[in-house]
């Protein structure tokens, strides 16, 4: 019997094709459609790889090798390939993210390999705002300035490890995660309420296509948690979001966090999907 589907890594001969499966879903592939879109499709500049199943001499599902690995509308069958590729390569990221049914069935073939994981978030919503907010903008939200970058990396950390578990900076003494956080300060897309030289609110915008865009490391600093910032934080970053870089607004929440569901549906967001995260 003929061999019709296999996996490769792409390239930018495979750009249309790319593009067109990722756009099928702005929301849910905002992540890897913006790698895609900033960097293209050369795994030098990619800084990771973009596999392909190919069945019946097309391109029907993707995976995102790098610091994650996510699965993009993948059928069984792609799932099945794709774990055997990343099993013989062996693991280099750090998660496994994706919608609950691919990652479900991809860890099941990959955790007897690389598990046991950290953690695992199996029901994480995705939420969507796709219109104006619900809730008043608060007025003093605004982009980080390079000059408060000082200040804005140690709130990055402190939400990052109280997130993940781990703090960001344990590999290299955080060169890594402040020159991404310097990035994002850098292309316009930090904000936060800032009092006396204190991040009181900061969230950023990390994922961006023309279609939509993914907020992410929502924060409220510990002693002012339950005083309504976080509303008004949001609201302002969604609405400058909308306006400026693009007209979809997306996040993703854990389940059991029941306070951040609470304040992101009164703003305006809507759930429209869940991912499953594994943590190494």
């Amino acid at each position: 019997m003929l061999r019709t589907s296999s996996v490769r890594v792409l390239g930018q001969r495979d750009s249309a094709a790319v593009h067109a499966l990722l756009d099928a879903d702005p929301v849910g592939n905002v992540f890897v459609s913006s790698r895609v879109r900033a960097t293209g499709l050369d795994t030098g500049r990619l800084g990771s790889e973009l596999w392909g199943y190919i069945e019946h001499g097309a391109i029907s599902a993707l995976c995102y090798s790098g610091a994650n690995l996510v699965p993009v509308s993948a059928s069984s069958a792609a799932i099945r390939q794709f774990s055997e590729h990343a099993r013989w390569q062996g693991r280099r990221c750090s998660s496994i993210v994706g919608p609950i049914d691919q990652v479900s069935e991809m860890w099941e073939r990959l955790g007897p390999v690389w598990g046991p994981a950290r953690v695992i978030r199996g029901n994480q919503p995705v939420m969507e705002l796709d219109g104006d907010p619900l809730v008043a903008s608060d007025p003093l939200v605004r982009r980080v300035r390079v000059s408060e970058i000082g200040i804005l990396v140690p709130a990055c950390v402190a939400m990052f490890t109280e997130e993940v578990g781990v703090p960001p900076d344990s590999g290299d003494g955080g060169a890594l995660y402040r020159a991404r956080v310097e990035e994002l300060v850098r292309t316009r897309r930090a904000f936060a309420r800032i009092e006396d030289g204190r991040i009181v609110f900061k969230a950023e915008v990390g994922a961006v296509t023309p279609y939509a865009c993914q907020i992410q490391g929502v924060w409220v600093h510990p002693d002012l948690r339950g005083q309504g910032y976080a509303a008004g934080g949001v609201a302002a970053v969604a609405r400058m979001a909308r306006e400026e870089i693009a007209p979809r607004v997306t996040l993703y929440v854990n389940d059991f966090n029941t306070p951040a569901r609470a304040t992101y549906r009164r703003v305006g967001f809507r759930e429209v999907g869940a991912v499953m995260s594994i943590l190494f």
